[in-house]
């Protein structure tokens, strides 16, 4: 079954595993709230993705019968089996970054004088402003039992935007002192 999953199946399947029956909608809040701000994919998926759970029998779904007619989904057995499955399975790919302002310095050569300053302050600025959001994650639910597990990510999140501030920073103040001298 696993091939015929993607992330976004397991996003769903663990995020239905975390917070209990949800709807498209629960699921949407829910990941941006968490799972947003490391693991990027069209939300729209999280609309349609469910119902193909749903006919793989990973998932069950109960529609309201008056009102929004809003689709409630809850694992299954068999759900859960293959979210804990997919958890123990050996994970050997390689770390992902998709940055563009990576991308944009990596052609900086074509640029023009100054798009690399330019580009090196919006960055700093850019990562200082994450890691005051991560902070303030840290300081609001680092009490709370029912998160404290997961917020390792969030311990990881924070080291990968000190490190990215710590290069922006670097290079921002090689490319004054190239400006100057």
């Amino acid at each position: 079954m696993a091939d015929r999953l993607s992330p976004t199946s397991y996003v769903v399947l663990g995020t239905i595993a975390l917070r209990g029956p949800s709807t498209s909608y629960d699921l949407k809040r829910a990941v941006g709230r968490s799972i947003g701000y490391f693991w990027h994919f069209p939300h729209a998926q999280l609309y349609s993705e469910p119902q193909r759970l749903v006919e793989l029998g990973l998932l069950e779904a109960e529609t309201e019968v008056e009102g929004r007619r809003r689709r409630t989904y809850r694992l299954t057995d068999e759900g859960l089996a293959e979210l804990r499955a997919w958890l123990a399975e050996p994970t050997p790919e390689h770390f992902q970054m998709r940055d563009i302002a990576e991308l944009k310095l990596f052609f900086n050569e074509v640029g023009e004088q100054g798009d690399v300053a330019r580009l090196a302050r919006e960055q700093v600025a850019a990562h200082r402003e994450r890691i005051a959001v991560y902070e303030d994650m840290r300081t609001r639910y680092a009490d709370l039992d029912a998160v404290a597990k997961r917020m390792i990510t969030l311990r990881l999140g924070l080291e990968m935007e000190h490190a990215a501030l710590r290069f922006w920073s670097a290079l921002l103040d090689e490319v004054a002192e190239e400006e100057s001298a």
